[in-house]
């Protein structure tokens, strides 16, 4: 894979994966939400930055949707450890990209397929794992525990 300035944001986004999940599990929302909103940012620029400098790559989607895919499997799964997501989410998210790459055929050499429906599913991820993270960061918890929690159902 050649190395790009949009695979080094993802890059920095799979680095921040760990970091997140002890943050969440030690309770420590300032510095998970910091280490959050830098994963949102870093996702919402490498793909436009990718196709700017023209530097997509059918490798480099299928490390940005997987980053994507083990960060929000990962944070719900911390999430879920601490009963504020329903467990079965993150299990269902990494089965979500399992599917998708083999539906779009990326090991036979093809890009990744993209969809509205896959597109907000993936959003819908983030804002789970978000309303978790920066509900607690600024003390919202209490007033989000139920939507977040059926957002993870949905």
């Amino acid at each position: 894979m050649k190395w790009t300035w949009a695979n080094s944001l993802t890059g920095l986004r799979f680095a921040a994966i760990v970091p997140l999940c002890w943050c969440m599990l030690a309770q420590q929302w300032v510095c998970a939400a910091m280490l959050f909103v830098l994963a949102v940012i870093t996702d919402y620029f490498d793909g436009p930055l990718a196709r700017r400098m023209h530097q997509a790559t059918p490798l480099g989607g299928v490390f940005d949707h997987a980053t994507d895919a083990l960060l929000v499997s990962s944070a719900s799964a911390s999430a879920a450890w601490l009963g504020l997501l329903p467990a079965p989410l993150s299990i269902l998210i990494i089965t979500a990209f399992v599917q998708y790459v083999f539906d779009s055929r990326v090991l036979e050499g093809r890009k990744l397929r993209a969809s509205n429906l896959g597109r907000y599913n993936g959003i819908g991820y983030f804002v789970a794992v978000g309303i978790v993270v920066l509900g607690n960061a600024f003390g919202w918890w209490p007033t989000f525990a139920e939507p977040a929690m059926w957002l993870g159902w949905a």
